[in-house]
């Protein structure tokens, strides 16, 4: 599969989860209160969408609108809920080593990432992925894939520049937000606080109710999303779990959980997702976070749509280089 031919497919993905969105705050443009005072809305961090092909699918919120869970799979649910998942998983992750970088240097990932060339049919494909995030956000994103299948099939290294969710034909001209989150407050409250000041931009279409998308509860997720792209150092990941464990909406969903790397886990179900569902997935046994996935939902039927693995992360001084 060549690169343009990964990246049409989630993008096309991505597009229709868009233009719900975009329906969705039209409609609610249209009876808002002309009365709300204008210039209301605080700096936000600048959201990014990466596409697929490296597993960085846009996300996109509106806890209103979030699709009805669906069971997958045929065992019964854990018995652990997803308040306690959450604070297991925060205790696992105080046991990380801490990694420190300067804003010079970049936030290195790789995962695998299993995804379909159609949202709900077609063959499934796993590829590595490469990135190279830079920490200080002061510059863009490189990264590089190839066919798991295939140890020496690794494309270039290549520049991969945000684009604008509203616009996906548009690149803004701005560099990503930085990708390691060292200044992050490791007190659930004041991380709360931090996030809500602070949430990933949308870049919303014109119009859009940005009082009622921004202020709703499953902001909280999303920015979590994002940040979790990057690097949080332990104790502050440790805060955004126990922060995550008291916020409504998120479930434990049924059956054996299987990441793209083949190691079993349990799946946290995230609100605010439209025209489908993202899962954090967690090793079942330690509860250290493996990862993601995502489903589509079609004629009331949900099937997976990507997972991405999590396999290891480190700092670097430039794109290309290896830890």
């Amino acid at each position: 599969m060549t690169m343009n031919e990964t990246e049409r497919s989630p993008q096309g993905f991505e597009e229709q989860l868009l233009r719900d969105l975009t329906a969705h705050v039209a409609q609610r443009a249209e009876v808002a209160s002309a009365a709300r005072p204008a210039g209301r809305r605080t700096r936000f961090l600048r959201g990014w969408r990466l596409v697929g092909a490296f597993g960085l699918a846009v996300t996109l919120t509106a806890g209103a609108l979030a699709v009805q869970t669906i069971r997958v799979g045929d065992q019964p649910p854990p018995t652990a809920s997803a308040s306690e998942i959450f604070h297991l998983a925060a205790d696992a992750a105080r046991q990380q080593p801490e990694l420190t970088a300067r804003p010079d240097q970049y936030v290195f990932t790789e995962s695998l990432v299993t995804i379909r060339d159609l949202p709900d049919s077609g063959p499934y494909q796993t590829t590595r992925n490469q990135l190279w995030q830079s920490a200080g956000g002061v510059a863009y994103t490189q990264g590089r894939y190839r066919p798991e299948s295939d140890p020496n099939g690794w494309g270039e290294l290549r520049v991969l520049r945000m684009g604008d969710a509203a616009d996906p034909t548009k690149d803004l001209d701005a560099f990503q937000p930085p990708a390691y989150h060292g200044d992050l407050p490791t007190d659930p409250d004041e991380l709360l606080r931090h996030l809500r000041e602070n949430p990933v931009d949308l870049h919303l279409p014109e119009g859009a109710d940005e009082e009622a998308l921004y202020g709703d509860e499953s902001m909280v997720y999303t920015t979590a999303r994002w940040m979790l792209r990057g690097y949080v150092p332990p104790r502050a990941l440790a805060a955004l779990f126990e922060l995550l464990a008291r916020e409504p909406g998120a479930v434990v969903i049924s059956g054996d959980v299987v990441d793209a790397a083949g190691r079993h886990g349990v799946a946290i179900r995230m609100p605010g997702v439209i025209g489908g569902n993202e899962d954090f997935l967690f090793d079942r046994d330690t509860h250290v976070f493996l990862g993601r996935r995502g489903t589509v939902v079609r004629d009331g039927k949900e099937s997976l749509y990507d997972s991405v693995a999590l396999l290891r992360i480190a700092i670097v001084d430039r794109p290309g280089q290896l830890p």
